[in-house]
């Protein structure tokens, strides 16, 4: 009776495994089709191929031996990003802040991505988030707040300008390219704030933003402000990733209080008897869905780490450094610049 009754189990089993496999090889892919995701409060197109190229980068930015990253031959910049031409790499080494500015023809795009962040002990940082008050008034928009660190991150230290000015003159040699921006962790943060910037003060039009790990960084007004004007975005969160949860959500206080803007992608385990592995929902377009990753406590550095599969971090986790033999570089405005030779290779 046990055998006749253990095989259907085995072979329904054996059928989850083969569409488990099917999904995996399917999500293998590189092609760049829309996967439309269709749920009752509306349509939304989420892309996990581009998720899964765009984590590659979010990772790549986190390199510290610059000749190796502006050459793009560094341990992470083969995979899904082979080919990229990298046109301009700017380092805040006072603040250690990084980003870099190129082209990715398989995508049709201009890819920016920012570091996250690169300090003695990542558990100082979010413990900093726990008690940080929304302190700055955004500007043009009223009532939207945001947090003032991330802002001056982007805004005042003349990175933004630098990542504006490689996009400007990518886009005077090139027609057509749509522009994404990514980060992971403040690098998320960062990207939110470049997106924006691009889209509201250079009049950039196809500019879509999708970050990994990324923290609050503004109030409710500043999210559906943010979410009006680059509604093509997305925030990956994974697991029990602790950093999406800071600083804190208070319901009862929207305004007063830091608020996600959508959408959010939640990669979550799903468990199939022995069997475990990682799928992800896409949330509703409030940007505080209960059912994601809210659904969850937020106690995980190791899952704020690692999305895909992927690692997000620096080789290792200590005082600011970057190694640097050759490179063509320029310090200007307390920055290192460092342009790649050829640019016209692109035209």
């Amino acid at each position: 009776m046990n055998e006749l009754s253990s095989k259907p189990m085995r072979l329904k089993l054996v059928i989850l495994i083969a569409l488990f496999c099917f999904y995996q090889a399917a999500a293998a892919g590189r092609g760049l089709e829309d996967r439309r995701i269709s749920k009752s409060y509306g349509h939304f197109y989420y892309n996990q191929t581009l998720a899964r190229i765009l984590v590659e980068y979010a990772s790549a930015v986190y390199i510290n031996d610059l000749d190796a990253l502006l050459s793009w031959t560094c341990s992470r910049c083969n995979g899904l990003t082979k080919g990229f031409q990298i046109v301009e790499l700017i380092v805040d080494v006072e603040h250690c802040l990084q980003a870099f500015v190129g082209v990715a023809e398989d995508l049709g795009a201009i890819v920016i991505a920012f570091r996250g962040t690169q300090e003695n002990s990542i558990q100082n940082w979010v413990e900093n988030l726990y008690f940080k008050q929304l302190d700055l008034n955004y500007p043009g928009v009223k009532g939207a707040m945001v947090h003032q660190g991330f802002f001056s991150a982007y805004y005042n230290t003349s990175l933004g300008k630098h990542v504006v000015e490689a996009v400007d003159s990518i886009n005077k040699k090139r027609n057509g390219l749509k522009i994404l921006v990514t980060g992971h962790s403040m690098g998320g943060a960062m990207a939110s704030f470049c997106g924006l910037d691009l889209k509201v003060n250079h009049g950039m039009g196809d500019v879509q933003v999708l970050t990994f790990g990324q923290p609050r960084i503004g109030n409710s007004i500043f999210a559906a402000y943010f979410s009006a004007l680059i509604p093509k975005s997305y925030r990956m969160t994974h697991g029990h990733d602790i950093v999406p949860h800071l600083p804190p959500y208070y319901s009862l206080f929207p305004q007063r209080s830091y608020h996600h803007f959508p959408r959010e992608v939640w990669i979550y385990k799903v468990a199939v008897g022995s069997l475990s592995y990682e799928v992800e929902r896409v949330c509703d377009n409030s940007g505080e869905d209960p059912t994601c990753s809210r659904s969850v406590y937020g106690n995980s550095i190791a899952d704020h780490v690692s999305y895909f599969g992927v690692d997000l971090k620096a080789d290792a986790w200590a005082s600011c450094s970057f190694v640097l033999q050759k490179s063509n570089l320029n310090m200007i405005d307390g920055l290192l610049v460092m342009t790649v030779s050829g640019q016209d290779s692109m035209q």
